[in-house]
């Protein structure tokens, strides 16, 4: 009876056992379950609504996104990894209740504040990354409990204050990343306590003092990055026998002493050597062939001496040779760099930078025989003499080839023609003689040609034209002759152009328009007859200098047309005539140089000639104007204007006579026309432009018929027109039913009668009346950019959608920083930015623009731009800055390479296009562009335009960052465009 009664005890209690772990495992599951949803809660951006749609109650937590979970722990989380999801927030201190958790990856994320230190309590984890996060603060000490970590990367944070001295006891830790912050101190010598650390990466932060020699008893090291802090002393020895150790990066420190150390035995398996930037002296060791794995030496910019070691030539790996910034010389009674000879059996070097070292010597024949591999070969300033080798011509796929600054002789070799893929041409600062070759012609890759300060003849090659991708040209400072070839004004793509110091007789026949160049030097040199006005077509220009020749004739009426000018000089000629009052809108003129010549006649005194002095005039025939110019009065003496005291008169009544009668015959002509088709005013005072009548523009439309509408607006209608000349125009008419309308179009003129710029839509004329307000426009034959990224009929490359991004950039450079008062355009998206015949975009519709008055930032209003482009400080507080247009800037960038619109039905509230585009950096960057850019490229296209695409949405999302003082200014983004620009023509 008693067994029985214990055995129904027994029987009775199994059940209660079974439950009790039931309920530890449902704890256990809820604790992790909580731990999640907790960690999701501070998170204020999910891009991809990744976590928002994937981590519900209603799946097993161990299925969502990023979370892994152990099978032998039923239900414990190890692993939380959501790398490059575009994550904003804050760390939940939460995540310290994952206690089985080993991995916690967050990298590339925007996760802020400071590093919670409730990680300690991870004490299985093993992989710490949260590198390229925006985390602040020290870096906690209690990490240490977690002992079984073997990897930490905190790079590219905003940590401060030192490495805790009690990670000493992290003896499991492999890899060690703490680059791109702010941590100061000295490297900690409790490295050494760590027997499996292999790589140490600190880079980039303000460590101070000297490497400790204690970590020579780290056996296993492979990777030390040190580079870019205040690292002072020498290189301990002990690192070139360490045997493991593949990377030394040691760059842009303090650090001084020699290299000279006895038989290092160990660095087999190197493959990179960075010193540079350092205080570095004596001689390059030989020694460092010994170093068979080396695929690249880094040494320049410190004070090495002595000769190039020979024994190089051993490292047949080395695809990077940098020794450039140094004081090497030649070998002792050698007229020949024979290490080049010896480099030659290096068939892997791509990069050899030798410039800045007063090596004084010949460059041998066997240049020539280097490796086909080699893409860049920079040695400038070297004092380098002789001639230039044939053999060069050998090098088939160079991209650079800088030899500026040096004493070469002789002509330049033909054989350079042979060179296909050269981008870089830099000669200057020689003694070089003969004419250029007209194989040069034939370098179509080629951007940049520097060929100033040498003694070559002749002329320009007339096939000049032929290298299209030209961008810049210096040949001043020669010998040149002849005229400028017609060919030269073909090339689309210049951008400077500097000839002066010649003997050029000629401008040459059949002057193209110029549409990119900006700054033209033909000064010193024997150019005669009038100046081309075909110059003032030059759109971009805002440097022209034509000065010390001998140029006759009046100075061009048209040259107001250069409203980027900023700097002209026609001094020392033989111009005659009159100072054209029209250069007084000129408003970004600051240096004007006429002296010298044969002007006469009343010098202006509007716009820039305000602030002009005596020295722009001096030396001309008849000029007059203010006593401060140092010229008479424009008033003259009565003897020498006594015939017009008596014609003038007589032909100021004659003018009147036939005025009256004209008007009265047109009076009587136009009787029965309405006061609205019969007056206009201007108002655009101080440009010139063409008045029409309402019945002019009529008749150009067809009396508006629906035929010639080209699109509908906010405020009006937009038509095409024909004037009775043949011009096409595009003629905007306001809907004056609207309150609105006639404020847009007093804005609009208010900014139009300001600006002048070949990326902004020029205006023609205007008319207004009371009934009537309207616009005539250039016309954009090619529409709108809008039309062109949604319609199916149409498609633009690459290149296109770079160029038109890149005008759009110069059209709101000029609007922001162009003007005394900065332009605020207020509605910038792809329907106002139109396309010429050529493809250019101009910016246009001001119809909500704001000027921002002198010395001021911002202003408020209560004018609503367009829903998805506006800034947020602009939608919630109606605060207009420049920085506004740079966030509209951003949205439509982002949207030209993604044909995504932001205000596609994709995007939520929770789900914007920038978010979308920011989850895709970098490895998913395919997955948001364009399908119609990679279709037509095919996977070849795709690889070689990945890191383009990368750095274009990275661009877009740095302009329309969310606080308005972390958005780039507009001259970072039209240098960023212009080299990505750069990159792909030369692709």
């Amino acid at each position: 009876m008693e067994r029985f009664g214990i055995a129904l005890l027994l029987l009775v209690l199994q059940p209660m056992q079974s439950c009790t772990v039931s309920r530890a495992q449902f704890s256990s599951n809820y604790t992790d379950e909580s731990a999640l949803l907790t960690f999701k809660s501070p998170i204020t951006s999910d891009p991809n609504n990744v976590l928002g749609s994937n981590w519900t109650e209603n799946t097993n937590f161990c299925e969502w996104v990023g979370v892994s979970c152990s099978r032998r722990h039923r239900q414990r989380v190890t692993a939380l990894e959501l790398p490059e999801f575009g994550l904003h927030g804050t760390i939940s201190p939460h995540v310290g209740n994952l206690s089985f958790l080993k991995v916690l990856n967050l990298r590339d994320n925007n996760f802020r504040g400071q590093l919670i230190h409730e990680i300690s309590h991870l004490r299985r984890l093993k992989v710490l990354n949260l590198h390229f996060n925006c985390l602040e603060g020290v870096i906690p000490a209690s990490i240490h409990h977690c002992r079984q970590l073997q990897f930490i990367s905190l790079r590219k944070n905003e940590f401060s204050g030192s490495i805790p001295n009690e990670w000493s006891s992290l003896s499991s830790l492999s890899e060690l990343y703490l680059g791109g912050n702010c941590l100061t101190g000295t490297i900690p010598s409790f490295f050494a306590n760590m027997s499996r650390l292999k790589s140490i990466g600190l880079a980039e932060n303000k460590f101070h003092g000297n490497i400790p020699n204690e970590m020579r008893n780290v056996p296993s090291l492979e990777r030390i990055q040190f580079g870019g802090n205040y690292l002072t002393g020498t290189i301990p020895p002990f690192l070139f026998n360490i045997s493991s150790l593949q990377h030394i990066s040691l760059d842009c420190n303090d650090l001084s002493g020699n290299l000279s150390l006895t038989s290092p035995t160990g660095l087999s398996n190197l493959e990179i050597l960075s010193l540079a930037t350092n205080q570095l002296r004596g001689n390059i060791p030989s020694y460092l062939s010994n170093f068979s794995m080396l695929t690249e030496l880094w040494l320049c910019s410190n004070q090495f001496t002595g000769t190039v070691p020979a024994t190089l030539c051993h490292l047949e790996s080395l695809t990077t040779l940098a020794l450039q910034e140094n004081q090497l010389t030649t070998e002792p009674r050698s007229p020949e760099l024979s290490f080049f000879t010896s480099l030659t059996s290096i068939k892997s070097l791509e990069t050899l930078f030798i410039r800045d070292n007063p090596l004084h010597s010949i460059l041998p024949d066997s240049f020539g025989n280097l490796s086909t591999s080699l893409l860049q070969f920079v040695a400038s300033n070297c004092q380098l003499i002789g001639r230039i080798s044939d053999g060069i011509g050998s090098l088939s796929n160079l991209n650079y080839l800088i030899l500026s600054g040096n004493n070469f002789n002789g002509s330049i070799p033909s054989t350079i023609g042979a060179m296909k893929e050269l981008q870089r041409l830099h000669l200057d600062g020689n003694r070089l003689e003969g004419s250029i070759p007209k194989e040069i012609c034939s370098l179509r890759n080629l951007g940049d040609i520097s060929l100033h300060n040498n003694n070559l003849s002749g002329s320009i090659p007339a096939c000049i034209g032929n290298v299209s991708r030209l961008q810049t040209m210096f040949l001043q400072s020669n010998s040149l002759n002849s005229s400028i070839p017609t060919s030269l004004w073909s090339l689309d793509s210049l951008l400077f152009l500097n000839l002066s110091f010649n003997s050029l007789t000629s401008l040459g026949v059949n002057i193209r328009a110029m549409k990119s160049l900006e700054t033209i030097d033909l000064s010193w040199n024997k150019i005669s007859g009038n100046i081309s006005i075909t110059l003032a077509t030059f759109q971009s220009l805002s440097s022209i200098n034509l000065s010390r020749n001998s140029f006759s004739g009046p100075i061009p009426e048209s040259f107001a047309n250069l409203r980027t000018l900023d700097f002209m000089d026609l001094s020392h000629n033989g111009l005659s005539g009159s100072i054209p009052k029209s250069l007084e809108a000129l408003s970004l003129l600051k240096y004007l140089n006429l002296s010298y010549n044969k002007l006469s006649g009343e010098i202006p005194s509007g716009g820039p000639f305000a602030n002009f002095t005596a020295e722009s005039f001096m030396k001309n025939e008849a000029l007059c104007g203010k006593p401060s110019l140092q010229v008479p009065p424009c008033s003259g003496s009565r003897t020498r204007h006594f015939p017009y005291k008596y014609v003038l008169p007589a032909i100021v009544a004659s003018v009147a006579i036939f005025i009256a009668l004209l008007y009265m015959m047109l009076r009587k002509y136009y009787g029965n026309r309405t006061q609205a088709q019969s007056s206009t005013y201007n108002l655009l005072d101080g440009i010139e432009h063409r008045l029409f009548s309402y019945q002019v523009l009529c008749n150009a439309t067809n009396n508006f018929c629906e035929a010639n509408l080209i699109g509908v607006g906010g405020f009006g209608a937009v038509y095409k027109g024909i004037l009775f000349d043949g011009t096409n125009v595009a003629v905007k008419i306001l809907d004056l039913q609207l309150d609105e309308a006639f404020k847009s179009f007093e804005a609009e003129c208010k900014v139009l009668r300001t600006v002048r710029h070949r990326n902004l839509v020029k205006v023609i004329s205007t008319c207004s009346n009371t009934e009537l307000r309207a616009l005539v426009l250039q016309y954009m034959p090619n529409g709108s950019l809008e039309k062109w990224l949604y319609s199916h009929n149409y498609c633009l490359n690459l290149l296109q959608r770079v160029s038109i991004m890149l005008d759009v950039a110069f059209a709101l450079d000029y609007l922001h920083h162009g003007q005394l008062e900065p332009i605020v355009h207020c509605d910038l998206k792809p329907s106002n930015v139109l396309l010429d015949e050529d493809m250019v975009a101009h910016v246009g519709d001001f119809g909500i623009a704001k000027i921002l008055a002198e010395n001021n930032t911002a202003t408020q209003t209560e004018t609503v731009g367009t829903i998805g482009y506006i800034a947020p400080e602009y939608g919630s507080e109606g605060r207009v800055s420049i920085k506004g247009d740079i966030y509209s800037y951003g949205i439509m960038l982002l949207e030209t390479f993604t044909r995504k619109n932001p205000i596609n039905e994709i995007f939520t509230e929770d789900l914007s296009l920038r978010q979308w585009v920011s989850a895709s950096l970098p490895h998913k960057i395919i997955e948001v562009i364009d399908q119609g850019l990679l279709t037509a490229g095919g996977d070849e296209m795709m690889s070689s335009t990945q890191g383009i695409f990368v750095a274009i949405i990275d661009l877009g999302l740095e302009c329309s960052r969310e606080l308005p003082e972390e958005r780039s200014d507009i001259k970072e983004v039209v240098a960023k465009l212009d080299k990505i620009k750069l990159q792909l023509l030369r692709n």
